[in-house]
């Protein structure tokens, strides 16, 4: 019999809950018992993680090579969501941040979070 579900509050109960989750992995969406169970660890899990390993949001650019990447897109691609090759290049440079228009363009074709591409990049120095 499964044990009673808690909180997750220590580095302990983070483990096991990731290797009971790891040993009910099939069961997922099932509607079972087990099911069940993995939904509701992999709930506790999320929210354990989100306090102790926060993550940053991506950087705009590196969310842009990111998703180009993904599709197989070139920077020519880019074009109609930034502008002119030079334009492209001086966002993927770092030269140049990205306007809003472009964030709206880059949003809608690509699926880029707005809350990621409005970020400041973190523009590279130049030596």
């Amino acid at each position: 019999m499964a044990t009673e579900l808690r909180p997750i509050r220590s580095e302990e109960d983070y483990e096991a809950a990731l290797e009971e989750a790891e040993r009910l992995w099939g069961a997922a969406g099932s509607g079972t018992p087990d099911g069940d169970r993995l939904d509701l660890l992999a709930s506790l899990i999320e929210v354990y993680e989100a306090k102790h390993y926060p993550m940053d949001p991506p950087d705009p650019v590196e969310a842009i090579r990111f998703r180009m990447e993904q599709l197989g897109l070139t920077r020519k691609d880019l074009e109609p969501m930034i502008g002119p090759r030079n334009r492209v290049a001086d966002v993927l440079n770092r030269k140049r941040g990205l306007s809003i228009d472009m964030i709206r363009k880059l949003h809608e074709h690509l699926g880029i979070s707005a809350d990621v591409l409005i970020r400041p990049s973190r523009f590279d120095k130049v030596v």
